[in-house]
């Protein structure tokens, strides 16, 4: 852990020595969803490629940078794109873009992904706030030494999920008039997707979506004293036996068409902050 806490500092060092903006807000996106950091005003775009120490991604849809801005007069930034378990990282290398977020002085995180729907009155294209989550990924990144600058050893997820950022993206999901569904998140490590036999057990014991992320940023976050809010992009329901298997590019076309939706909703969240 502690190899990270000096790798988080250069990282730091790194990118405030190319913005001016201290950023409260923070935003990470996931599949398909990276296109919302063209939201932002007087934008400063920094490649991960770019940053000491910072993993990049090799999975179509994530663009690899670092977004800094405004919106509603708030300072954020966004991440365009993240790492996954599957590519090979570590978990502590998934949690270190969320440490190096901490570092500059992020308070209030919106982590976002694309994910399978287990719920069968979730529809491809609907938005889920995630109310809780469910931790099948066998590690976390809190594993090893624990560095008690960033936050303590032994972090409830209870607190991972706070009550107030629900309320605020439930607000601005009424104000714009967008139906938006709330849920438990299971996390896999992938790169597979479900089984017939997998998708029913993990809805039997409580999941209502399944993705191969934003656990690990979940409990980093938490860790850290950053208050999370995590909403799934919902691009396909769980199938029968009968029915074609999904690929990533069905993916990819759900999210893209979700994007107007997703857009409208992020600019009211942070609105409300």
């Amino acid at each position: 852990m502690l190899k990270y806490k000096e790798k988080r500092i250069k990282a730091k060092n790194y990118l405030q020595s190319k913005v001016s903006i201290k950023p409260k807000i923070g935003l990470i996106l996931g599949s398909g969803l990276g296109e919302y950091s063209e939201q932002l005003e007087n934008k400063t775009t920094i490649k991960y490629t770019d940053v000491p120490g910072m993993p990049v991604s090799t999975v179509e849809g994530h663009a690899g940078e670092f977004v800094f801005g405004e919106k509603h007069g708030k300072k954020v930034v966004a991440m365009n794109g993240r790492v996954h378990y599957y590519e090979g990282y570590s978990m502590k290398e998934l949690a270190f873009p969320v440490w190096v977020l901490k570092e500059l002085g992020i308070e209030k995180l919106i982590i976002t992904n694309a994910a399978g729907g287990l719920n069968s009155t979730f529809r491809p294209g609907d938005l889920m706030i995630l109310t809780d989550h469910l931790n099948f990924m066998g590690s976390n990144p809190l594993i090893g030494q624990n560095d008690d600058e960033i936050g303590p050893r032994f972090p409830a997820m209870t607190d991972a999920h706070p009550e107030n950022m629900i309320e605020i993206a439930e607000k601005a999901a009424d104000e714009v008039g967008i139906h938006i569904m709330k849920g438990v998140y299971l996390a896999i490590t992938g790169p597979v997707y479900e089984s017939y036999a997998m998708s029913k057990f993990q809805r039997l014991i409580g999941a209502d979506a399944v993705g191969m992320s934003t656990v690990p940023e979940l409990i980093a976050g938490t860790h850290a004293g950053i208050e999370n809010l995590a909403i799934s992009c919902i691009t396909d329901v769980l199938k029968g036996k009968d029915e074609e298997s999904l690929t990533h590019e069905e993916v990819m076309e759900v999210a893209q068409k979700v994007k107007p939706k997703f857009k409208k909703l992020v600019n009211n969240i942070i609105k409300n902050l």
